[in-house]
């Protein structure tokens, strides 16, 4: 029987990135349909941006990012990045794939990748564009697509929806009203899909 999950993520964050190709193949494995909402931190629920962070946390976190990063096989550029604009615009290519019913998987990996292993300024419009389009995907289109009103009002309802499930960073897993925060957290997911329910 088929299974919904509903996934919380934000392209500007390295865990997601990280944990993206986990997940993909365990809804595979498990014939899981995925509902992607894309958003930033959620702070009214406690998430916490990176950089808000104390020094000495932040450094942990690097650690841990390139621990697992290693498991999963990803290369993660977190050193030496240049200035780089916000990669939040870059959820709206991703929006509109998914609205579409495009592979917004495959948009998303491309983009992700761009960011976190090569550093590329996915912030910006035209360099978003040649990125997809290199993928395979007509990166013109999307580009068209972002400003559309069914694509702004998926971005503006997926925060409030972020919100109201209880999301504050990411990725996060919901699925039959349990919560999984982090990819770390994958197998409690997959166990859960096997009926085994907190």
């Amino acid at each position: 029987m088929t299974k919904s999950v509903e996934y919380f993520f934000s392209i500007g964050s390295p865990w997601a990135y990280i944990g993206f190709d986990a997940f993909a193949e365990l809804a595979a494995k498990n014939d899981v349909v995925i509902t992607p909402y894309l958003t930033t931190v959620v702070e009214e629920n406690g998430g916490i941006f990176s950089r808000n962070r104390p020094e000495i946390r932040r450094a942990y976190w690097t650690r841990d990012l390139k621990r697992w990063a290693r498991v999963r096989g990803k290369d993660l550029r977190l050193e030496h990045r240049p200035d780089l604009s916000d990669p939040t615009p870059a959820s709206l290519f991703v929006i509109a794939a998914y609205l579409d019913g495009q592979d917004w998987i495959g948009v998303s990996r491309a983009l992700q990748h761009a960011f976190w292993s090569e550093a590329e300024d996915i912030g910006k419009p035209d360099v978003r564009e040649a990125i997809v389009t290199s993928a395979g995907f007509d990166g013109a289109a999307l580009l068209r697509r972002q400003a559309d009103d069914d694509v702004q009002n998926k971005w503006s309802a997926d925060r409030v929806h972020a919100r109201d499930s209880g999301v504050f960073g990411f990725p996060t897993y919901v699925y039959d009203g349990e919560i999984y925060w982090g990819q770390d957290n994958l197998s409690f997911l997959e166990r859960h899909l096997h009926g085994d329910k907190p």
